[in-house]
Parts: C-alpha cells; structure tokens; sequence
C-alpha cells in the first residue's frame, strides 16, 4: 500500500463508537475524486459509490469506529468514572494514555487506571475490571474537571502513535480494528478509478460495530447488495504462549470460513480461493468461534447476501499497540480489487450454485 501518510492519520484520528465523524472525513477525503458519489445513513456511516454498467451491487464494508470509553461521572476529588464503549481487556487500560474530547473540542489528557476488587500483594498480578478502571486528569476537585469543559458522555480515545517497526512490513498504531479494513477497501477504490466494471461498488465505512453491529445493519438496508464483504481484523496466532493455528502475520489475506454471526457462503469462499490461485496471492483460513463482523448483518439483508469476512491478521488487538503486517494489507487489496474488475452477473450465478 505504501500510503503511510494515510495510513497514520487513519489509525490516529479519535473515534470511537457513536463519536466516528472524524474518521468519516478522513475517509471520505482520501476517495474524493477516485469515485462518483458519497452517501451518508443516519447513524454516521458513509459510502463511496463507483457506478458499474449493470444493476449488480457489490458492497464493501469496514467498520470506522474503535473501543475506547465515555465520561460516566465525576467524583468530588475530580477522578472521572468511565463506561467502556467496546470490549476492553483489562490487561490492556491500566497506566494507559486517554484523551477526553470535550464538546467544545477541547483534548483533554488523562491516565486511566484502576483497582481490582482483591487487596494486598496478590493484587500485583490481577488486571483490574474495564468498569472498575477511572481517569485521573491530574485535577485537585470536580470544579476544576468541570472548569475544563469536561462533561458526563464526553467520549475517552486511547492516545498512541504510528510506528514502523523494526521488520518495515509491520506497522503499529492503535485502532487497526477495523482502520486495516477502512485503508483495504479504500485502496480497492482508488485501484479501480478507472476501471470500467459491470457491478456498481460500494465502500462503506460503518459506525457502532464494536457495540452491535449497528451501521452494518442500516448501511445494508440501504445499498441492498447482491454481495458483500466485511473487512476486519482476526487474531494473529504467532505470539508466545498464545493459542496456535494457522493465521500469522505475513501470511497472506485471510479467508473466514466462520464466526459467531456468520457461516460463509462457501461458493463465494472457493470463489476467492480461486482468484488467491490467480493471482498468487498467498491467503489463510480462519475459524473463529466467538465474536462477530458486519457479515453478521450484512448477510441477512432482503432475502439474503451472498457474503463472507476477509480478515488482517493482527497482534495485541483492542490495545493501545496492535501490530499487522502491511504484506497482508497487499494481498487482500490485491485480491478484493480483481473481484471488482471481474464480478459479472454469470461469475454471481456460477458461485450460487457453486454454495454446498
């Protein structure tokens, strides 16, 4: 991809679920004039459209917002109490940097950290509960939090930086869930700029996927598509003492066979495995037993999506710090954008039949 401009700013914009306009903008500015038209649902969720020759609708999505928490309350001593928005471990919030972002706009820097329900020294080694953690602002009373501008449902962002790493392929920020999918599918667009293609395609950036899955479901209903693909992030199985399989970093694109919203269509599953053959792009299997995508809403659309989950593997996600492999990023562009410049009304009819 090599656009790392694009790719800082998307992972370090704030936006976490229900706050996502700002990653929105940065979204839409990079595919402005790479495409025909924007289009915008209630939630915030936005869609690029390319015009295609025929009827036929392919939809891209990748969710925009990140984890992250909101000002609950405020004690007398000025420590903020948080409400995680999104699946926090533990493990990763203490000691950790924030930003409140203020209604006035105004960043707001704070530490987050917090006490297990355990005393003593076995404390040391528990990971506080994520509604057990607080925000200390560096305030002497709650006037002075209040004098800030800081108010209950201000949004909390995990503050961290862009980096590449030691190996210049793996790249570390924070929110590569789901901004590894946001840059694929945006990449996808600017490939296929001008690319005459017989589908109109969709890239939609959704809102509130890390609390239900809620912009996958609007944006759905809007497009109405005949397929669509969710792009997000999956674990990376190669760390130390980690639970081992076959999705690594560096690895190749990554094909979801299941997860807990959705079975592949599996016609369009051998479908990609084929243009992986192609084009001899290395590609991985994943079967993840919990958690969910957008392909959990996507595919139950109308009467019914043919559609699958195309992952980046990644390390450390919902922390401050995850690392992927921009190799992956690569294939998975590369693999998406010939199923764009390819996809015809026959290619859809030979994978529905092709379903086990």
């Amino acid at each position: 991809m090599a656009n790392h401009a694009f790719l800082e700013k998307i992972t370090t914009v704030p936006g976490i679920s229900g706050y996502e306009k700002n990653v929105a903008e940065v979204f839409e500015d990079y595919l402005t004039g790479c495409v025909d038209s924007f289009e915008h649902d209630r939630l915030g969720s936005v869609v690029a459209i390319k015009k295609g020759k025929t009827p036929l609708k392919v939809m891209l999505a990748a969710h925009i917002d990140e984890i992250g928490f909101i000002v609950k309350d405020i004690d007398k001593d000025g420590f903020i109490q948080v409400q995680p928005i999104g699946g926090w471990q533990g493990k990763n919030i203490p000691a950790g940097l924030f930003e409140i972002i203020t209604r006035d706009q105004k960043h707001i820097r704070g530490v987050m950290e917090g006490s297990t329900k355990v005393k003593g020294p076995e404390a040391r080694n528990m990971a506080p509960l994520p509604t057990d953690v607080f925000l200390d602002i560096g305030v002497q009373n709650l006037e002075q939090v209040k004098e800030a501008g800081v108010r209950i449902g201000d949004p909390i962002i995990p503050v961290s930086e862009f980096s590449v790493m030691t190996h210049p392929r793996y790249l570390m920020s924070k929110a590569w869930d789901d901004r590894a999918g946001v840059a694929v599918i945006a990449e996808v667009m600017r490939n296929l700029k001008d690319v005459e293609t017989e589908a109109t395609i969709y890239a939609a950036g959704t809102v509130q996927e890390e609390v239900g899955l809620r912009g996958a479901k609007t944006m759905g209903q809007m497009v109405q598509p005949d397929v669509a693909f969710a792009l997000d992030v999956c674990f990376s199985k190669d760390i130390p003492e980690g639970e081992k399989g076959d999705v690594r970093l560096g690895c190749g694109a990554v094909l979801g066979v299941l997860d807990g919203s959705v079975i592949a269509h599996t016609g369009l599953l051998k479908h990609m495995e084929k243009i992986c053959a192609k084009l001899g792009v290395s590609y991985q299997l994943d079967v993840l037993v919990g958690g969910g995508t957008d392909s959990g809403e996507l595919s139950k659309v109308g009467p019914g999506v043919v559609n699958m989950t195309l992952s980046i593997p990644s390390r450390y996600m919902h922390s401050h710090r995850t690392i992927i492999c921009e190799d992956d990023l690569d294939a998975t562009v590369a693999i998406l954008t010939e199923f764009c410049r390819t996809i015809n009304a026959e290619i859809l009819e030979e994978i529905k039949r092709d379903k086990q």
